[in-house]
């Protein structure tokens, strides 16, 4: 079982659909056999607002709850729900372990919008008396409302379940081997995990004496760890663990088999105590016998490597440990033992003695020397970080291993032949840079070294051959006509989207223009909104351009003020161009100024003047345009350089990207409305496809209603309780009329109210019910007056 969030540390796979990336693994050569989301669909953190005991049950609650942007109603019958208490919620939608889906209902005559989780309820901790008694799972202050639960969890993982080939080596038996067989296929590169760490002055080889009277041990490592603290394991090694079918059981074993899963290289943890101060690795005399970490007493045969202190066995090499040097909660000082044993030996004691294990398959699979020094290496450096350690220097080695280089050499033709395909010398050095196997070309002909940890692959064409043409795909070894792919020429990355934002505000009335990205040292003062620190050239041609500006709006005033001089009455201008900080931080802004009229027809005598919401729709077009329809709010804010009362900040996901605004009179008398957005921001955003929505075959009804209301309330906060309490079958909700100062301290504010139901003709009576609940809403949440009441 292989965890993909395991795998994500050494190659990136982040972008990476997981379901298409098995299928590409599985056509390369390893048979991914299942693909296990642990994922959970509408699982977030939430928090309750208010606890009250349900008026139709002795020992239900009524809660509502704070999700993340909204609050719902759940029936809960946990002992331990409270207010103030952060949870796990089901949200209509989730789909639980047992195929248990979430819906909304109606429980003892109260609507229910998701469920209070308990981790047995995930599937994280059995269901057991004493599980089910602590009651729903109550979530850390810190985490954030609103937040992807399987995050905080640690379930956002995909498992592989694989069937490996068994002519294929022990690399896809861990999760460093496959990692390099993503990587090829993906044509990435591989980060392996930090192994350095500190050490004391004592030597290992002062206390232990290694001593080897087999040649089924061609390599063993051992080094020394001392002040160990035995303890519980940190939480992302318990849950990988778990993930991949093993019992988590202390710090140290639990290191022992993560660096095994990591780098396939069996350790073993001795009780240096009970140990003593020698180890001898020989054949097992014959009836010689051993108690093993289980509590059973074996019998072993002259097949058998046994590792012993001199004269007992203490461990069954490659298989598993003798009881007597088990690592107890009072370990302080452990040996550990990394080697390489004769994989068919072990393969047989295993069968043998009925022990096989994780230890015994990868033995029995082979091992490579250098990850039998980095997996020793690596259990160090985390037993130092996770166990306290104190890594004795130096290691007892004992070295009859061949460490003599695989190197083949072949033309391309070879391997063509070998296919029945064409590949060019340049395909062939492809493939081998996505193999990551070290080569040298000299007039078409290679000399590839493989590497120590492709086991399976031995030195000739074939074996490269068959590599080469996996990657290159079995499925497209056939016989077919020589096609020439094409594909649609278009725009890529921030060039697509600056041409899109380009096009769309010229076909919305405004004129490019191209100014300096150098200004002045008074402008540079103005407008510095985000707090970006300009950079000063040192050795500037003119002061008026000594300063590399960190917005475009003073560029575009110096335009204006161009225009205006010669008599231009009406300005719609935009530029998109790039910014910097003191630091070179590069961001790409765009920048809008508008002045006197929009639109003008003499002859029907139109005249639609610039003001803050005519610069607030094209900025809203905009936005519809590049798919961030009902993403962005405009939120009023005192913005430097902007008239306090005419400015607003502009959010895209609750995140700033920009501002909109009158400029301050301090700067220009005249009424002059400027918008500046990120550019970079609105790239970095994910934009959501376009969907089809068929329009209804039912007739719609409308309402009008007007509300008197403070003058500080802001109609966009009506509009947002309108629309939560019309429900499903209110449509749309817009303001059409505004009267300002109809009483003191008062305006009335009118909306039209759109009812209907794709799916059916609505009858007045459920229509009036839902507007006198919007009504009674509103008067309630904002002492609000139904005007001619």
């Amino acid at each position: 079982m292989i965890s993909l969030d395991w795998v994500s540390d050494y190659v990136d796979i982040k972008n990476e659909d997981l379901h298409e990336l098995a299928v590409k693994i599985t056509k390369a050569g390893v048979n991914v056999e299942a693909v296990i989301d642990k994922h959970i669909s509408n699982l977030v953190i939430g928090k309750v607002i208010s606890c009250t005991n349900h008026p139709d049950s002795d020992h239900l609650h009524v809660c509502m709850v704070d999700v993340g942007g909204d609050v719902v109603k759940i029936v809960c019958g946990a002992p331990n729900v409270r207010e103030d208490l952060k949870v796990i919620v089901a949200l209509p939608g989730a789909v639980l372990p047992g195929a248990f889906e979430i819906k909304k209902g109606i429980i003892r005559g109260e609507e229910s919008n998701g469920m209070l989780c308990a981790l047995f309820e995930l599937g994280i901790e059995e269901k057991t008396e004493e599980n089910y008694a602590k009651g729903i799972h109550e979530v850390e202050d810190s985490a954030e409302v609103g937040m992807d639960a399987n995050l905080y969890l640690g379930t956002n993982d995909c498992l592989y379940e694989l069937d490996v080939h068994k002519h294929r080596n022990n690399d896809c038996y861990y999760h460093i081997g496959f990692a390099y067989e993503i990587a090829c296929i993906l044509n990435k590169k591989v980060t392996l995990p930090p192994i350095e760490h500190k050490e004391i002055s004592e030597n290992v080889n002062d206390f232990i004496r290694v001593s080897v009277e087999t040649e089924k041990c061609p390599y063993y490592l051992a080094k020394c760890a001392k002040n160990v603290v035995i303890k519980e394991s940190p939480d992302f090694i318990k849950r990988r663990l778990i993930n991949a079918g093993m019992r988590p059981i202390n710090n140290v074993v639990d290191i022992s088999n993560y660096v095994m899963l990591e780098f396939g290289q069996p350790l073993h943890f001795f009780d240096k105590e009970s140990l003593g101060d020698k180890i001898v690795v020989r054949n097992a005399k014959e009836n010689e016998g051993i108690r093993t970490l289980d509590g059973v007493d074996r019998v072993l045969t002259t097949s058998d490597i046994v590792i012993t202190d001199g004269e007992k066995p203490v461990c069954i090499a490659g298989v598993m440990g003798g009881l007597n040097t088990e690592v107890e909660e009072t370990t302080k000082t452990i040996l550990i033992e990394s080697a390489i044993f004769d994989a068919v030996s072990i393969r047989n004691t295993a069968a043998r003695l009925n022990l096989k294990s994780e230890a015994s398959i990868r033995y029995g699979k082979g091992l490579s020397y250098e990850y039998t020094n980095m997996a020793i290496e690596r259990a160090c450096y985390l037993l130092e970080k996770y166990a306290d350690a104190e890594i004795l220097s130096g290691v007892a080695l004992h070295d009859k291993v061949d460490k003599s280089e695989k190197i083949v050499t072949f033309e391309t033709k070879d391997i063509n032949k070998l296919l029945g395909i064409t590949l060019k010398d340049e395909d062939v050095k492809t493939e081998l840079e996505r193999l990551g196997f070290p080569y040298k070309e000299e007039k078409s002909v290679f000399t590839v070294t493989i590497p120590s940890r492709r086991l399976d692959i031995d030195a000739n064409v074939n074996d490269i051959a068959e590599e080469i043409g996996r990657l290159y795909g079995y499925h497209n070894l056939v016989s077919t006509l020589p096609q020439v792919p094409t594909k649609r020429g278009e725009y890529k990355g921030d060039v697509k989207i600056r041409k899109e934002i380009s096009k769309r505000l010229r076909a919305l009335g405004l004129n490019e223009c191209k100014t300096y990205t150098l200004t002045s040292p008074e402008m540079s003062k103005w407008f510095r909104y985000d707090k970006r620190e300009p950079k000063v050239l040192p050795n500037p041609m003119s002061v008026d351009k000594s300063v590399i500006r960190t917005t475009l709006l003073p560029s575009l005033l110096s335009v204006y003020d161009y225009n205006k001089a010669r008599n231009v009455k009406d300005i719609n201008l935009y530029e998109i161009a790039k910014t910097y900080d003191v630091d070179y931080n590069e961001i790409t802004k765009v920048a809008i100024l508008m002045k006197g009229s929009y639109l003008v027809n003499e002859w029907q005598q139109i005249n639609v003047k610039v003001d803050f919401y005519l610069l607030k729709g094209i900025v809203c077009n905009l936005l519809d345009y590049l798919g961030f329809k009902n993403r962005y709010t405009f939120v009023k804010e005192e913005i430097d350089s902007l008239h306090p009362g005419v400015s607003a900040s502009i959010l895209l996901d609750r995140k700033p990207i920009g501002v909109i605004g009158l400029v301050h009179p301090s700067l220009k008398k005249e009424e002059i409305y400027v918008c500046e957005l990120s550019m970079k921001a609105l790239f970095d955003a994910s934009i959501k496809p376009i969907k089809y929505k068929e329009a209804s075959k039912y007739p719609e009804i409308i309402k009008d209603v007007a509300f008197i209301v403070d003058e500080t309330i802001d109609s966009e906060t009506i509009k947002n309780c309108i629309i939560k309490e019309g429900k499903r079958i209110l449509a749309s909700a817009n303001v059409f009329d505004l009267y300002p100062n109809i009483r003191e301290g008062k305006k009335s504010i009118a909306y039209k109210l759109v009812f209907k139901d794709n799916t059916r003709t609505l009858e007045e009576a459920e229509v009036m019910e839902v507007f006198n609940a919007i009504i009674e809403k509103v008067e309630s949440s904002f002492d609000a007056v139904l005007r001619d009441k």
